[in-house]
């Protein structure tokens, strides 16, 4: 199965990293598609959107300024399946990418993601120090996945920072 379209543009203001797609993402060419996903509730509660999108509108939020890509391209029913050789690949191809887009701030759909992509071990919440890239924030939030234990409220919370650095990014 193909991977599916990242949707970049330069200077985009949050450019959102997952692990990779679902297979139901895979399917239909659509970031964040299998129905258990929480990811399009999250970003409208959290305030990011100003109404709860569908997986098919996903290209279309380029047009507030976001954007889409993963580490690994490849869909698979679990984060478990990616290979060292495929993480070492999407590692190289992320900073890439995030090197030619310069997005204001990049974040990273689950601890694992970013732990992968840099390498470290002890990750929090939130925005992160050192970031590789002088032009551009990093930040972690909780994946939406449905198999996430915690509570809905709490991913939520986290994510409604995003909206609060972007109004500080452009107060600057």
């Amino acid at each position: 199965m193909e991977g599916i379209s990242d949707h970049l543009k330069e200077n985009m203001d949050i450019l959102f990293i997952g692990f990779n797609p679902s297979i139901r993402s895979g399917e239909t060419g659509h970031h964040y598609a299998n129905p258990n996903n929480r990811f399009w509730k999250i970003l409208f509660e959290s305030g990011l959107t100003p109404r709860k999108y569908h997986p098919t509108e996903d290209s279309s939020l380029l047009d507030l300024g976001y954007g889409f890509t993963n580490i690994v391209s490849r869909p698979t029913k679990g984060a478990d399946e990616i290979t060292k050789e495929e993480y070492i690949k999407g590692r190289t191809q992320l900073k890439r990418k995030i090197e030619k887009y310069k997005p204001k701030l990049v974040c990273f759909v689950g601890k694992g993601v970013y732990q992968e992509y840099r390498q470290l071990r002890n990750v929090s919440w939130g925005l992160q120090e050192n970031p590789i890239s002088d032009r551009t924030l990093e930040f972690v939030a909780p994946s939406s996945s449905g198999l996430v234990r915690m509570r809905i409220e709490e991913i939520i919370q986290i994510y409604s920072e995003l909206p609060i650095l972007l109004g500080k990014l452009e107060t600057n």
